[in-house]
């Protein structure tokens, strides 16, 4: 694994494409601190339409193709499960333009000092707040170094915007928010892998409404290398079920749901096998975040 350059991003992928902390490995001098840098991750596999059998507790019987082919089925029947509940979502009816998305967050996330390993910082909190619009600045308070960082406003007229008025314009069929994702994807890595990605930033710090939700974790289905993996803790330390693909050669994303409501919970990377460049060994969390709030409010610096 080697730790992927910065990468210029497009002005439409607002605050969390530039300040994604969650998903990014920092270089640090002794004196200056450089920006953000990408970090690998980790591995998908397909998903399809098979729903009621597991969720009911019933056995499956394995498909043809084998193992592959059931771990694939075994993504299908979560993420349909995933997006059944999404379709159900509380996000209200009469949010107004004028209004905000808050969002409290823990995360934790690696940082590395030249010449030495790179090491997970202590988790901490973090919010956010975004016009519901994108026509205002948003802000960002996150309890370690970064502090409190105004955000900019969306660019507008830029399809991936990610305010809520925009994303309540994108695709509620499978199919079609599957090519509005691959053709709105940032960042130069593999096209599956930038898919993937971006959905995980969707869903982590964006309020997505029901509709646009359940479309859009109906297409990662159809996404290859989609898997599932039990047992997974997010930074708040509740254990959930996640929906895995890998980044890179040697790390893995996980998107964690809550086992019985299917809710998202948080993300976490992954180191996947020993790396002696940067001596990371498998099984090392690169980053970790816990969704523990997400709210529309009236103004900004509101707390719920």
């Amino acid at each position: 694994m080697s730790v992927l350059p910065e990468k210029d991003l497009p002005p439409g992928r607002h605050r969390l494409l530039k300040e994604h902390l969650m998903t990014e490995i920092r270089q640090e001098t002794q004196a200056i601190e450089s920006r953000p840098r990408r970090s690998p991750w980790l591995r998908p596999v397909l998903i399809g339409a098979a729903a009621a059998a597991v969720a009911a507790g019933a056995l499956v019987a394995l498909p043809a193709g084998g193992a592959e082919d059931a771990t694939a089925s075994e993504a299908a029947v979560l993420l349909e499960d995933i997006a059944l509940a999404a379709a159900k979502g509380d996000a209200p009816d009469d949010i107004r333009d004028d209004q905000y998305v808050y969002i409290k967050s823990r995360v934790g996330y690696t940082s590395q000092e030249v010449g030495k390993k790179p090491k997970l910082d202590p988790v901490h909190d973090r919010e956010i707040w975004f016009a519901v619009d994108g026509k205002r600045p948003g802000l960002l308070v996150e309890d370690n170094r970064n502090g409190r960082i105004e955000l900019e406003a969306d660019t507008p007229g830029i399809p991936s915007n990610t305010n809520y008025k925009n994303l309540k314009t994108l695709p509620t069929d499978p199919d079609a928010m599957l090519k509005w994702l691959y053709k709105n994807k940032q960042g130069d890595n593999q096209k599956d892998e930038q898919v993937f990605t971006f959905v995980g930033d969707l869903v982590r710090e964006s309020l997505v409404p029901p509709a646009q939700a359940a479309a859009l974790y109906r297409a990662v289905a159809k996404v290859p290398d989609v898997e599932v993996v039990k047992d997974v803790k997010d930074a708040a330390g509740r254990t959930g079920i996640a929906v895995v693909r890998d980044e890179g050669e040697s790390a893995q994303r996980q998107l964690i749901f809550d086992p019985k409501t299917k809710q998202y919970l948080g993300e976490r990377v992954v180191t996947t096998e020993d790396h002696a460049e940067t001596g990371l060994k498998k099984g090392d969390v690169q980053g970790t975040a816990a969704v523990l709030d997400r709210q529309v409010v009236d103004k900004r610096e509101q707390r719920p």
